[in-house]
């Protein structure tokens, strides 16, 4: 994490639909500076891990419910050996009905699904929809944000602090490991290659497993138009593929999708789709409660199960190595 960055976030490219997901790392440390290990899904369903540059004897545990804040559900774990100078092993074991957040193999604390009835909302406020597995390096000290998030992470990021090497904070990632679970008994299943949500409540009954595409074809398309600003789909349309000035590479006039060497349409494609893939949502790599936003604050709609690239998540250079990282496939 470079001075005038908003620090580094690296995703997973695929969903965890209830899991135990373990990081095997040393955090960063320094005023200001958090590093996070997570899972977020484009509900805002969150559960964290992070740890505060200033208190290295400390991991925060968290979880949130739709990207609702209730300031009661951190807690604090101590008495850790300096988490900057050793690798520790963080486990995050995602079930439906329970959570249970663990290090070197010893459980620090157990959520269960029961005790987060919100009668008001008529819901379970749990962690409940697809997530991504995210691991970030982020400065929650940075003048431009709240004083509560400023305070909370230990001060102001100190620019020529001890703890930078070659002009950045960084963090070490050793290994990263994903088992997933089988879906909910009670799922609906109806393929193997995507979810996406039926309606806008967001919770566990209403995602669907499909076979709906995921890869975006152009940077015009959405979850809801895969296939927007593709050549192709403009060629079949039309008997030939039209020339453009879109830009489906930024900064490249005419960069097409792939399709036959062409560039894309600028009408509209004659493609749609009917599903309701999903809420678009900024991926918050802090808790909820900070209001920082990590990213470049777009959803892709539907989440994918297979191996297709997503866009590449930007950041500065990120000291992080990765031996094994298991991305999940149904």
């Amino acid at each position: 994490m470079a001075e005038g960055t908003v620090g580094t976030l690296l995703a997973s490219t695929t969903y965890v639909w209830y899991g135990k997901v373990s990081a095997k790392f040393s955090t960063s440390a320094g005023a200001g500076v958090v590093t996070a290990f997570i899972l977020l899904g484009d509900s805002k369903d969150e559960i964290d891990f992070e740890f505060v540059g200033v208190e290295l004897e400390s991991a925060q545990t968290n979880f949130y419910s739709q990207g609702v804040t209730n300031y009661n559900n951190g807690d604090n774990t101590t008495g850790l050996t300096d988490v900057h100078a050793n690798m520790h092993e963080y486990e995050i074991d995602w079930q439906y009905d329970t959570i249970t957040w663990s290090i070197d193999g010893k459980v620090v604390r157990t959520l269960d699904r029961d005790s987060t009835w919100n009668a008001t909302a008529n819901r379970y406020s749990y962690p409940q929809t697809p997530c991504r597995v995210q691991l970030s390096l982020w400065p929650g000290g940075l003048s431009t944000n709240g004083q509560g998030t400023i305070d909370w992470a230990g001060g102001l990021v100190q620019w020529d602090s001890q703890y930078m090497q070659n002009g950045y904070y960084y963090a070490t990632f050793d290994e990263v490991s994903v088992q997933c679970y089988d879906p909910p008994t009670n799922a609906n299943v109806n393929g193997s290659k995507s979810y996406i949500f039926t309606n806008d409540a967001l919770t566990n009954s209403t995602v669907e497993i499909t076979d709906e595409n995921t890869v975006l074809k152009s940077f015009l398309a959405t979850g809801l138009n895969v296939t927007a600003g593709d050549a192709s789909a403009s060629a079949s349309a039309s008997g030939s593929a039209k020339t453009s000035n879109v830009e489906t590479i930024p900064g490249l006039s005419g960069g097409g999708t792939g399709n036959n060497g062409q560039r894309g349409d600028n009408s509209t494609d004659s493609s749609s789709s009917s599903s309701d893939s999903g809420s678009t949502s900024a991926s918050a790599t802090g808790s909820a409660s900070t209001g920082f936003v990590q990213g470049d604050g777009s959803g892709s709609g539907a989440g994918q199960l297979g191996g297709n690239s997503e866009a590449v998540l930007r950041g500065s250079l990120f000291a992080v190595v990765i031996a094994v990282i298991g991305l999940c496939v149904l």
